[in-house]
């Protein structure tokens, strides 16, 4: 199979965006690594520069320990799913799986005994002679995934091969392309804005905003334990609970963790204690997931909040109440776009121009005498600058039974788990100890 290696790997375009930014990034052999982040991220521009379909501006893309920077795609050993499936619509099913093989040179008779083995296994055996446009979107999938596997390639890419289907036939597909996959024992990297699919698929997911690689790791690492505020927030549903807090050290007792109107605090004997009492008399950010919350009866004692509810939303199985504990959130701003505006307030057409960008994951065109900046360059603290973070008043997200007897405006005391907790300066990098 085939091992890659990314290092120190930049793609700028003409127009001046930086796509990908120093990315280093090693996919073991047979390891199944997924590519996740939003739209415009970057992930999709690493995955045409690994198939060769992209030159990086800078940087090295090795395959087995060997410089592949100026190897064509045909010369890799990879195959690449594509999210439109990228099927010949004049061809057969047949055809359209055996068209690698012919381009190969590979005979007639061998060429039609692995497409028959490959369509068995995929289970499309039997609409071999159909024409793409016959066929469900599912089945699509599956020729394109034959097509690929076809070929016995050494690395399989897959650019959001899931992503026009409904949910019911992903969630199936997943798990065939994940056993499959792993069966086969080809080393691939998959591209997904999901995190379900991330999570459920990957041996390790790598995490991208802005080009810049924010965090590695298996799917239980990144989740348990995030590398930065912005994947803590990414990652999860409902979102991780942020929420501003002053630190205060009471020396050899505990640290107390001031939420606006009330407190939590750390044992002394906690671990992560001393990397936390760094920052007595300044503001970090403290994550919490719907997990570590337990409501509990407004008298009761230990770690616990105090607020009322402010909405619900029932999701059949579970309800989510939204509680004000009068502290305030931090909101972690996907794109890195502004969210304030200059005085006089915003225009319409900027208005409009933020919210395309949010829907496309594209920055507006700025005028040619615009600077270009770097995804990577602001590093300033993210509880002052609202340029990447903004503030408001906290709604912390707990799991409630199906259709509770609450409603909007009872109040509601929860318990926390202090040792789910999540710490984060104030550049938005993980405050702990005995990393991973």
């Amino acid at each position: 199979m085939t091992t890659v290696a990314l290092k120190d790997v930049t793609k700028v375009f003409p127009d001046g965006t930086v796509a990908v930014d120093n990315v280093s990034l090693d996919v073991n052999d047979g390891e199944f690594m997924v590519l996740l982040g939003p739209s415009g991220c970057g992930k999709s521009t690493v995955l045409r520069m690994v198939a060769g379909l992209e030159d990086p501006s800078s940087g090295a893309i090795m395959l087995d320990g060997a410089l592949v920077n100026d190897v064509p795609p045909r010369d890799r050993r990879i195959a690449m799913v594509f999210q439109d499936f990228a099927l010949y619509p004049h061809m057969t099913v047949g055809d359209n799986i055996a068209f690698p093989l012919r381009l190969s040179g590979v005979e007639p008779g061998p060429r039609g005994a692995r497409v028959a083995d490959v369509a068995g296994a995929l289970g499309i055996g039997d609409v071999l002679a159909r024409k793409p446009s016959q066929l469900s979107g599912g089945q699509r999938q599956r020729v394109a995934m034959g097509r690929a596997i076809v070929r016995r390639p050494g690395l399989f890419l897959m650019d959001e091969p899931l992503s026009n289907l409904d949910s019911g036939l992903r969630a199936e597909l997943r798990a065939e392309i994940s056993g499959l996959v792993r069966e086969l024992g080809v080393s691939t990297i998959y591209v997904t804005h999901d995190q379900a699919e991330a999570l459920t698929m990957a041996d390790r997911v790598a995490i991208m905003r802005k080009g810049v690689l924010q965090d590695v790791g298996t799917p239980t690492q990144v989740y348990g334990r995030p590398a930065t505020l912005y994947v803590a927030a990414f990652l999860g549903s409902p979102r991780m609970n942020l929420l501003e807090a002053s630190v205060y050290v009471h020396l050899d007792r505990y640290v107390a963790l001031n939420l606006g109107e009330q407190s939590l605090y750390l044992p002394w004997d906690d671990i992560r204690t001393r990397a936390v009492a760094h920052y007595h008399g300044e503001r970090i950010v403290v994550g919490m997931r719907a997990e570590a919350l337990t409501p509990v009866a407004p008298d009761a004692p230990g770690d616990v909040l105090r607020g009322r509810i402010r909405y619900l939303e029932h999701h059949g199985h579970e309800s989510l109440a939204f509680l004000d504990i009068g502290a305030t959130a931090i909101v972690v701003d996907e794109l890195g776009g502004p969210v304030t505006e200059q005085p006089g307030g915003p225009s319409r057409l900027r208005r409009l121009g933020n919210v395309m960008q949010r829907l496309t994951g594209r920055a507006v065109e700025a005028p040619p005498d615009a600077e270009v900046v770097r995804p990577s360059a602001s590093r300033t603290s993210v509880l002052n600058d609202p340029g990447r973070h903004h503030r408001r008043p906290a709604e912390l997200a707990v799991r409630l039974a199906p259709y509770p007897a609450v409603a909007a405006g009872h109040p509601l005391a929860i318990s926390v788990r202090m040792d789910a907790l999540h710490f984060f300066d104030g550049r938005g990098d993980r405050i702990d100890v005995g990393w991973r």
